[in-house]
């Protein structure tokens, strides 16, 4: 297990693992690592032959009232848990590394990143699709594996690496949740007790949405909308940023709800700023 700090050496040590005919797994990450990320990692372990997880809390995708100075950070944990479950190597570049100098040129996907996140937080995925970008150029050929958990995120780097020819193939893969469906989030540690036992209400809001398309044959997208809204709702201590019901590929509205969608929803506890999404497929259309 290596840590490296400097965006050369972790190419030079890539570009030679490549050449003695090494595939690489890349899992990106912004550290705080826990049980969602690891499972990322051990996918890649199994898949490839190097894993590479970076570690970097990236400034430019959070908002002038967001959580930059406060987000967590415990690099020596991070690397043990990396190295725990077989990652090979940890890219941890300081700030000034990623950014030596302000940063003029950003990389922005049109369309999918405006709804959903895109509206509740401007310019938040110009940030990721630029950092993402930087890191797929850093990394060079890779698998990169990303978590459904954030899925509009997932989506973006997705149609990033398409339309810019990038050779990267991107891996989603499924959410890892607590015993009473939270989805792992490196957030959560923002919770307190109480906000603890009311944040699942958003998984429990999400399986009563697609309960309503897949077991009671609700077509109407409002209907949905309403109903996870009114769940959510109910609780003292969430505020809901959105429910919505979605097209899976293009993050937009469909009515009625045929083909292949996403169920998603943000709202905030105390501090904390939760997503959670599932997938829901009409058959037939």
């Amino acid at each position: 297990m290596q840590v490296v700090t400097t965006i050369e050496e972790n190419r030079t040590l890539l570009d030679e693992a490549r050449g003695a005919g090494h595939t690489v797994g890349l899992v990106p990450t912004m550290g705080s690592l826990h049980a969602g990320h690891l499972s990322l990692v051990e996918r890649s372990v199994a898949e490839r032959d190097i894993t590479v997880v970076t570690v970097f809390v990236n400034p430019l995708q959070f908002g002038p009232n967001e959580d930059f100075a406060a987000y967590p950070r415990d690099l020596e944990r991070d690397v043990g848990l990396a190295a725990g479950v077989g990652a090979d190597l940890v890219f941890a570049p300081p700030l000034e590394e990623m950014y030596p100098r302000p940063v003029v040129t950003r990389v922005s996907v049109a369309d999918i990143s405006e709804p959903l996140d895109g509206a509740a937080r401007p310019g938040h995925f110009d940030g990721v699709a630029t950092v993402v970008a930087k890191l797929f150029s850093i990394v060079g050929s890779c698998h990169a594996y990303f978590g459904e958990k954030d899925y509009q995120q997932l989506q973006v780097v997705t149609r990033m690496a398409a339309d810019l020819s990038l050779p990267v193939e991107i891996v989603p893969c499924p959410i890892v949740r607590e015993p009473d469906g939270l989805a792992l989030s490196s957030r959560n540690a923002y919770l307190g007790a109480d906000e603890r036992a009311a944040a699942p209400v958003l998984h429990r809001a999400l399986l009563a949405g697609a309960a309503a398309i897949e077991r009671d044959g609700i077509r109407e997208g409002a209907e949905i909308r309403r109903l996870m809204t009114d769940m959510i709702g109910a609780e003292p201590l969430a505020r809901l940023d959105y429910a919505e019901v979605v097209s899976a590929s293009t993050l937009r509205p469909v009515d009625p709800l045929a083909g292949e969608l996403r169920l998603l929803t943000a709202a905030r506890f105390g501090r904390a700023r939760l997503i959670d999404n599932i997938g829901v497929t009409v058959a037939g259309t």
